[in-house]
């Protein structure tokens, strides 16, 4: 840890039922200070400035501003209601109530996005064959980021002029659009139970819980009162060939909506695949069937095929966006990390 001085931000990674703190140095070229992490459950305090105050008594550290990332809409950059969370965040009430020179909230997935350009070359995998790029090469790079979790995130990532964006979404809402003839059996049945479906209702943890009950009712099959877990885990045991079916059937879609994203958004220079259910998911991803729908897109097939899809497995991508923001907030650039 490079030091406890109040010129240090304060990182916090704000969810439903979590809420990760670190510290950045944003003087330095790896800002994020990894053994600074720590966790604490949202219901054991009742409000986030309490959290913090706990985290500083933990941890003997201070800092004099803040970066949030928060799983919710930021509103007039101001305010956020967390999604299944009790609290209410309000960066001035917040500054003013811990005596900060300033509170910054931004989204949660625009955090995963802005972590792209500090990954190491260890901290992304390829899916499929093409390499990861090079990031920060050329002055003009679009990427899309992309995620299942307990909803499904997207994000435009954008370096313009050796300046970085992130482009926020609801992409994940976006409709969902049938491939295949199982795709428009599938969709039928999800119509029924829904009416309207997005994207989101099958790439996501408990998408896989309605792919697995739709795919049980074209097969004519009893379907048990399985979790998101109890289908991956029998899935990768190879002990339920509709569990595996499940998986497979998500590892496609998830790959034709990442292919539908690189043409909505333009960006051909790569995915970033992210999420709280990426880890669990990853091996079926490598095993084809993402690739093949991700390409499969008629004309632009060729191109497709050039463009990369890249996991990252960096263990902490929310903070890691936050101390992204603390160094741009710091009029220091965002370096890309090295390899």
């Amino acid at each position: 840890m490079s030091s406890t001085s109040s010129a240090n931000t304060l990182l916090a990674d704000l969810g439903g039922t979590n809420v990760r703190f670190a510290l950045a140095d944003p003087a330095i070229p790896q800002p994020l200070l990894l053994d600074s992490v720590r966790r604490y459950r949202v219901k054991d305090f009742p409000s986030m400035a309490d959290t913090i105050r706990q985290y500083f008594a933990d941890s003997g550290l201070s800092a004099s501003r803040a970066v949030i990332a928060a799983a919710g809409r930021i509103v007039d950059g101001e305010t956020v209601k967390v999604t299944n969370n009790p609290w209410q965040v309000s960066a001035h009430g917040l500054a003013a109530e811990l005596k900060f020179d300033s509170v910054r909230l931004i989204n949660d997935f625009a955090a995963q996005g802005m972590a792209v350009p500090l990954l190491a070359a260890a901290e992304l995998k390829p899916v499929g064959t093409p390499q990861p790029p090079k990031i920060g090469t050329h002055h003009s790079q679009t990427f899309v980021v992309v995620g299942p979790g307990t909803g499904l995130g997207v994000a435009g990532l954008l370096l313009r002029d050796d300046r970085w964006t992130v482009l926020e979404t609801e992409g994940g809402h976006a409709g969902f659009a049938a491939h295949t003839a199982e795709d428009v059996e599938i969709l039928h049945r999800l119509n029924a139970r829904f009416g309207r479906v997005s994207n989101e209702r099958m790439i996501c943890g408990n998408g896989l819980v309605n792919l697995y009950l739709a795919l049980a009712d074209i097969e004519g099959l009893k379907a048990e009162e399985y979790t998101p877990e109890d289908i991956t885990a029998r899935a990768n045991a190879g002990t339920d060939p509709l569990c595996v079916r499940a998986v497979e059937t998500l590892a496609g879609i998830f790959g034709s909506v990442a292919g539908d994203l690189v043409l909505s958004l333009g960006g051909w220079d790569g995915v970033f695949l992210t999420g709280g259910v990426l880890p669990i998911l990853l091996p079926w991803l490598q095993r084809g069937g993402f690739r093949e729908r991700f390409e499969s897109k008629g004309r632009f097939k060729e191109t497709m095929e050039q463009v990369p899809t890249i996991a990252m497995v960096h263990p902490e991508t929310g903070l890691l966006g936050a101390a992204a923001f603390a160094v741009l907030g710091s009029g220091r650039p965002l370096v890309p990390a090295a390899g």
